[in-house]
């Protein structure tokens, strides 16, 4: 193969650059395609540390480009994985497997060889190349197929083994950089693991910000671990997090903190506008709310334990930085306001609401509040205007 060295190069400066797969393997099939080799599909797959997906492919066919592939946990995903090319490696300790196609009575039944035939495929390539240390980042697998007469050659085979190493290099770097990035927004979301990443990672670093503030708390959960199997209490706190979690992100708000069956979450000012940080809270929490209710109805219906929530919206300045020891931090909000917005939600019941606002808050919407008093809060010195939500959820 003409060009390898330069090859090599480019495959060691896309490892350094690239933020993803596609781009490195849609350049490496073009580069091939265009120095003579006779490519049909080539194929990067990768396993992934990640709650939705457990892993990653992304494949390239001369006519059509660039295809995707998440792969989902669960048994279907499983079962799917099952019956790929990488798991029969895998099962039988190999890192190279080599079948001609199209597919006879003696290849394996894998849909994708089945599909390659489909399209006039002759041949199919994969190889596996382990990464190091013991995670769940075990490697990455390349593949290739080809509608040649006959097959590969042997030239041909070799001159890919060349870049294997530089490849396998390259998917490694940015798996590894993939997987932190992931990983840090599933544990501290999204605009934290950006700050981290940036490198406000020292104790003390962070900044105060001005935002709405967001606590929901699930009701009566201590009776339920007295009286359900822990597995249990995981799935259903599971389910109500996503109930409420769910349009907190999606109405631009940040999730900071789960605690036990606690949630808190900011909606940070932007642009100086208040009022549109308040409206997002809002809405977030009016929707959270509603898709409870609708779970715990279909709760009632299997005759199962309902977890009511109970949501405090507030308005106020707060600290969002790294707190902990010098070996262990979180990094988390603190301030007044928050400890606020925890004790306020202590007044739902004697309120005889689920939706509660401070003064700042309310004054801030426009919308269906009625003030229901001033109150002590605990640990609080002066007492605090207190509004419950009159609207329709």
């Amino acid at each position: 193969m003409n060009g390898l060295a330069d090859l090599i190069a480019w495959i060691i400066a896309q490892g350094l650059a690239a933020d993803d797969i596609d781009a490195l393997l849609e350049g490496l099939s073009l580069r091939l395609t265009e120095q003579g080799f006779p490519l049909l599909r080539a194929s990067i797959a990768m396993p992934s540390i990640d709650p939705k997906h457990r892993g990653l492919s992304v494949a390239w066919y001369r006519d059509t480009g660039i295809s995707k592939e998440a792969q989902e946990h669960g048994e279907e995903g499983e079962a799917l994985f099952r019956r790929s090319p990488i798991s029969y490696l895998l099962q039988n300790q190999l890192e190279f497997m080599r079948w001609s196609l199209p597919a006879n009575a003696e290849t394996p039944p894998f849909p994708v060889l089945k599909d390659l035939s489909d399209l006039g495929a002759t041949d199919f390539v994969i190889k596996i190349t382990p990464f190091p240390g013991d995670t769940a980042l075990a490697g990455a697998s390349f593949s290739i197929a080809t509608d040649q007469q006959g097959g590969f050659t042997e030239s041909q085979l070799a001159g890919v083994e060349g870049v294997m190493p530089a490849l396998a290099l390259a998917c490694c770097r940015i798996a590894m950089t993939r997987v932190a990035k992931d990983v840090l927004a599933v544990y501290t979301g999204e605009r934290t693991s950006e700050l981290i990443l940036t490198g406000q990672i020292q104790r003390g670093d962070g900044a105060s910000i001005y935002a709405a503030i967001l606590f929901a708390d699930l009701k009566d959960f201590t009776s339920l671990n007295e009286k359900h199997e822990p597995h249990d209490i995981v799935d259903w706190l599971n389910e109500h997090f996503d109930a409420i979690g769910k349009p907190v992100v999606e109405e631009g708000g940040e999730i900071l903190k789960f605690m036990g069956d606690s949630l808190l979450a900011i909606f940070p000012v932007q642009a100086a506008d208040t009022a549109q940080a308040c409206r997002l809270a809002l809405s977030a929490a009016q929707r959270a709310l509603a898709t409870n209710d609708a779970l715990n109805q279909g709760r009632r219906e299997r005759g199962e334990p309902e977890l009511l929530v109970d949501i405090v919206l507030h308005l106020g300045e707060i600290f969002y930085g790294n707190v902990g020891t010098d070996r262990r931090l979180d990094f988390t909000v603190i301030g007044r306001a928050v400890n606020e917005a925890s004790r306020m939600e202590k007044l739902a019941d004697a309120l005889e609401t689920n939706l509660l606002a401070s003064a700042q808050f309310a004054a801030q919407t426009g919308r269906a509040f009625r003030a229901a008093g001033h109150f002590k809060l605990r640990g609080v010195e002066e007492p605090a205007e207190i509004y419950a939500w009159t609207g329709a959820v």
